[in-house]
């Protein structure tokens, strides 16, 4: 091996292992790998960047903004809603569900497919009485398939069919991926529907009405005149235990007690950090008089000015779900409080450019006169609110809502609830107004865990929507213009026609996306350029694959799988296109074989909860552990080896 060989595929490997390792993201460990490159002489300076203007990244960022102004306008709101089932069993309505998902995400964002049918999923599971994410896993896995469908359906194929018209001078057309996409497909929603759902755990509800997202993490405050006043902490958790909830902290005088000793005695003022569903919750805090703290403090006033003590109000939180529900109005003084400090100060940057400062009227924030309700609502992959946590971001004074609780399966550390970072995935807790609440999850991508009702904004602009999808597509697929094109020019319909607010354009582009695709490009490129790709190949060939070529196909399918499992899978095209045309130049056989494996390979996600956005996006409100995937991720993976692997044969044959 060449010193550049030695030298990439280290790079190559310290990449995969920041990337499987998931602490810094996605595409900050690209964008360093590239840099690397750049460092050490493998990519040239001036071809650095080249990558944000590769087709395939034009197209990733038009789609999204193509399918953003489909569920903006409510065009695929009708659509779906007509066509989910209103009666019949679980098979019917899981099969339903799924096929939908496998269609609506072979022409939009998958993710947004799948957050557009979520709330639809889970109340069909109350309706049939089952578990929501029986239902729930199905949905995601359908729309992971229909991604394999088209050229995109998913962003490795877009890798794939980039780097083919980078090597071998042309790339894929709208609907190449189709004859094996659409078999793996059908064959994957038949085996869902059949019996496949029956495979997922079963993850109870806590009751008819609800589903279980795992437990809360929640804080309460011991007052004066509850029976948890003066009694020992022994007792208050074997009181608890009863009814499946735990103290796993206490907090006094500002002090944090991860561990706290059974025999403390109680008294007013006693923070407790507790886990439980949030019914049992509600019983304890009905009988032992704890009450519910708002964890969400405002903002400092300025010296001097009336107000300014920092306070914590427990009354602004009732005693238990029920009455936080009935409450009408915030308490007169610290709403005239916030309206102040709001009118002062406008919104507030926080870390990660959550929001910029804007004009006070501009804040979504609930009227006095409006009902206070709760709503449970998922953080979506790519929104503002991650890695932010309750103390940063000021919900009450920026937009008079609570942050009551927190709900992330997996995440056992225990931390004070405003200082516990919101991920991907986390289900949240929140009290305000619905109309405030309603304009905070569609700002900051949350989809609330419950039934939305169909609201078509405008009726024009939803037709111009779909007109426009529908003519990109068609540019696509005719051959009349490139994928890019295509798709940069219903991007441009979009905005001269303002389909969506041109303010909202640029905000639904995922940029992480967008940057972890235009960085790897160059390192692709580069590992076929030193040579690294080839001496790769030869390892699989003469060591493991003894020359088959068939073989080799289907090894490169199950390689490229297990990576997509614990990594990004449009890093993983972008790392594995160059292997899968240096085999096909060594065996002299057709190219474009090896390059359909690896799309499917890359897409087939369906192992782990972190294989896929949309795996993630299910993890609480389906209550999974890391674990459950596999029980239907494996067989579907292993048929869609069995289906994938002689239809590529047969429709790329070698």
């Amino acid at each position: 091996m060449t010193l550049p060989e030695i030298t990439i595929l280290g790079i190559l490997l310290c990449t995969l292992i920041f990337f499987i390792w998931g602490r810094w993201r996605h595409d900050i460990v690209a964008l360093g790998a590239l840099l690397a490159c750049v460092a050490f002489g493998l990519v040239p300076a001036a071809d650095a960047f080249a990558g944000f203007g590769h087709p395939a990244v034009i197209t990733v960022a038009c789609v999204l903004v193509l399918s953003a102004s489909l569920q903006s306008t409510g065009a695929i709101d009708v659509v779906a809603h007509k066509l989910t089932p209103t009666s019949g069993g679980a098979l019917t309505t899981i099969a339903s569900l799924t096929g939908l998902a496998t269609v609506l995400s072979a022409f939009m964002n998958n993710v947004g497919a799948m957050a557009l049918l979520m709330p639809i999923a889970i109340q069909l599971a109350v309706k049939l009485n089952i578990p929501a994410g029986r239902v729930l896993m199905p949905v995601a896995f359908g729309s992971i398939l229909g991604g394999m469908t088209t050229l995109i359906g998913t962003p490795p194929n877009l890798i794939v069919s980039g780097y083919r018209a980078e090597s071998l001078g042309g790339g894929y057309q709208m609907f190449d991926f189709a004859p094996v996409g659409i078999v793996v497909a059908i064959v994957g929603v038949i085996f869902i529907a059949l019996g496949g759902w029956r495979l997922v755990p079963k993850r109870e509800r806590t009751d008819a009405e609800g589903f279980d997202t795992g437990k809360y993490l929640t804080e309460v405050r011991v007052s004066e005149d509850g029976q948890a006043n003066g009694m020992l902490l022994r007792d208050l958790d074997l009181k608890l235990q009863d009814s499946d909830a735990e103290i796993v902290g206490m907090v006094r005088e500002k002090v944090k007690v991860v561990h706290p000793y059974g025999y403390q005695r109680l008294s007013k003022g006693d923070l407790l950090i507790i886990k439980a569903e949030p019914e049992t919750l509600s019983q304890a805090l009905n009988v032992l008089g704890l009450r519910l703290v708002d964890n969400v403090k405002p903002p400092e006033a300025e010296p001097g000015e009336e107000g300014s003590e920092l306070v914590e109000d427990d009354e602004s939180a009732a005693s238990n779900f029920s009455d936080i529900q009935k409450l009408t109005k915030e308490n007169d003084a610290r709403t005239a409080w916030v309206d102040r400090k709001v009118t002062a100060y406008g919104t507030y940057t926080l870390r990660g450019g959550l929001t910029s400062r804007a004009d006070a009227d501009t804040v979504p924030r609930a009227s006095d006169d409006s009902e206070v309700v709760l709503v449970e609502m998922v953080v979506m992959p790519d929104s503002a609110l991650i890695g932010n946590t309750a103390a940063e971001l000021r919900l009450r004074s920026r937009l008079g809502l609570n942050l009551l609780a927190i709900s992330h399966e997996g995440n056992q550390k225990i931390n004070r609830l405003r200082q516990t970072p919101i991920q991907s995935g986390s289900v949240l807790l929140m009290q305000g107004g619905a109309e405030g609440l309603a304009q905070f999850a569609s700002m900051y991508k949350c989809v609330p865990l419950a039934e939305r009702t169909v609201r078509v904004p405008s009726k024009r602009r939803a037709m111009y929507a779909s007109g426009i999808m529908i003519g990109a597509v068609a540019l696509a697929a005719s051959g009349i213009a490139s994928a890019a094109v295509a798709f940069a020019a219903g991007m441009f319909a979009v905005m001269a026609l303002r389909v969506i607010p041109l303010r909202q354009v640029y905000e639904n582009i995922d940029w992480s996306v967008v940057v972890l695709l235009a960085a790897l490009i160059p390192i692709a490129l580069a590992m076929e350029q030193t040579g690294a790709a080839d001496s790769i190949v030869n390892l699989m060939l003469y060591y493991v694959a003894d020359g088959s070529p068939a073989v080799v196909l289907a090894l490169l399918l199950i390689i490229t799988t297990l990576l997509s499992s614990v990594m990004n899978n449009a890093a993983t095209a972008a790392v594995m296109c160059p292997v899968a045309v240096s085999i096909a130049n060594q065996l002299n056989v057709n190219p474009d074989a090896f390059l359909m494996a690896i799309a499917v390979g890359a897409s087939c996600a369906f192992l782990t909860p972190i294989a896929h956005q949309n795996n993630t996006l299910i993890l609480s409100p389906g209550g999974f552990k890391f674990g459950d995937y596999w029980q239907m991720g494996l067989p579907l993976t292993l048929i869609v080896f069995a289906v994938s692997i002689p239809a590529l044969l047969y429709f790329w044959p070698l």
